[in-house]
């Protein structure tokens, strides 16, 4: 009786919250709203989109994974989330504080939201309320497979955005162009790193300590702006470029363009270039992991000289019946004469990844836990190495075993998820994962 009346204040709570964020968007017209959504890449994106147009406007972004249905309401109000979700006061004080901001003056020009889906529908149900002036879909790729099934189903979710959008902007490197089929606005522009996208990177060179130099093409500036985007791989390119486009359909000039490409720069465990022991080199990629990031990862990984490589890769979770061949194709990408030592986190990775890796001859070590994991890498790496980290957030926690490598603990605040109740869910988990 008690979770059945829970359940139908949250169900009028959200109603609430919705109307307030339509009364918001009513009452100060002037502000405009971008929205991020995709499988693969929408952090990185809102955080490259909020950094452009920063030097501009007044921008609001939260920066945690604030998506959820009760949660974007709050977020795109700038009302923080109770700390308290079961008391029914905390909600009131939350409604009144959504209700005040309408009436308040703004303090933003523009607001960068992320909408997560993790069920079919939920990227539909965000147009009950929300009408964005842009909406970004950074990629179609494998997600929560145990509920979308296909990936067609998950590019119809993804791709429902744009239909509610004044304007749309598409990820074309990593959405196929088949499920155009699901897109009714015509207002749409592509981005990526390849020439088929409208606003696209042509890339003349690549220093590990500098990043990505070339020149950013788009429809309104055919001749592009030279410019050097300070990130590890053509898949963290992406999120700029898509940042550069909006920032031009907000008006910005090629100078604000230029300085905003350059001011970008990989968000904690995005790829992050840590310096390791013993001269070695850590490419942090621990903040989450799918086929499609995983892929890109390897790739760059493989494009950087080193005199020995070794690569952590953990399970990739919420991928259904799929997993087990979306694991043994990234086991299926190593080869010893590219890497020393394969190393893997959790029952996934152990079942489907290693033993592909281990069938094409590499040396392969399984472990229940990073701690684990990031301790054998220790043992055999060699002075100038090469480390790949890369994991999903539950129950692998590979961001551990990078912070075994550092050269410097100081670096490990540029890991994720340290906060003290982060730490605790880890110990608690790796107590009962010690084999």
């Amino acid at each position: 009786m008690f979770k059945s009346l829970q359940q139908k204040y949250k169900v009028r709570v959200q109603k609430k919250l919705e109307q307030a964020v339509v009364a918001y968007f009513q009452a100060h017209p002037e502000v405009k709203l971008v929205v991020v959504t995709g499988s693969v890449g929408k952090t990185s994106t809102k955080t490259a989109v909020a950094t452009m147009l920063a030097q501009r406007y007044r921008v609001r972004l939260h920066e945690g994974n604030h998506n959820t249905p009760m949660s974007v309401p709050l977020a795109i109000l700038g009302v923080p989330y109770p700390q308290n979700v079961h008391s029914f006061m905390a909600w009131q004080d939350v409604i009144k504080a959504a209700r005040a901001k309408i009436l308040a003056p703004t303090d933003v020009d523009v607001i960068v939201q992320e909408l997560g889906a993790d069920h079919p529908g939920d990227i539909a149900a965000f147009g009950r309320y929300l009408k964005p002036y842009i909406s970004v879909v950074t990629a179609a790729t494998p997600e929560h497979m145990e509920y979308f099934k296909t990936l067609d189903a998950v590019a119809a979710e993804e791709l429902a955005v744009t239909n509610y959008s004044q304007l749309a902007l598409i990820n074309r490197d990593d959405i196929d162009g088949k499920y155009a089929q699901y897109i009714t606005n015509a207002n749409l522009s592509t981005y990526g790193t390849s020439s088929v996208a409208e606003y696209h990177f042509e890339q003349k060179g690549f220093e590990v300590s500098k990043g990505h130099s070339g020149v950013f093409v788009g429809p309104d500036m055919p001749s592009g702006i030279d410019v050097t985007i300070n990130v590890l791989g053509d898949h963290n390119a992406r999120p700029a470029i898509a940042a550069a486009a909006v920032g031009l359909k907000f008006g910005l000039q090629p100078a604000d363009i230029k300085s905003g490409l350059e001011a970008i720069r990989p968000i904690p465990g995005r790829m992050n270039l840590l310096r390791g022991l013993n001269g070695s080199s850590v490419i942090d990629d621990t903040y989450n992991s799918s086929p499609a990031a995983a892929v890109s990862a390897v790739q760059t990984f493989y494009s950087m000289e080193a005199p020995q490589r070794v690569v952590i890769m953990g399970s990739m979770n919420e991928l259904g019946e799929s997993s087990s061949t979306e694991h043994q194709k990234i086991g299926e990408m190593f080869h010893p004469d590219m890497v020393d030592w394969v190393i893997t986190i959790g029952d996934d990775a152990e079942k489907y990844l290693a033993p592909a890796a281990r069938a094409k001859g590499c040396q392969v070590k399984s472990f229940k836990n990073a701690v684990q994991a990031g301790a054998f890498a220790h043992s055999v790496m060699k002075p100038g190495a090469l480390v790949l980290a890369k994991g999903s957030q539950g129950n692998v926690y590979a961001e551990e075993a990078v912070k075994i490598l550092l050269l410097d603990q100081g670096d490990a605040n540029q890991l994720v998820r340290q906060s003290p109740a982060w730490m605790a869910t880890k110990e608690e988990f790796f107590e009962r994962n010690l084999v």
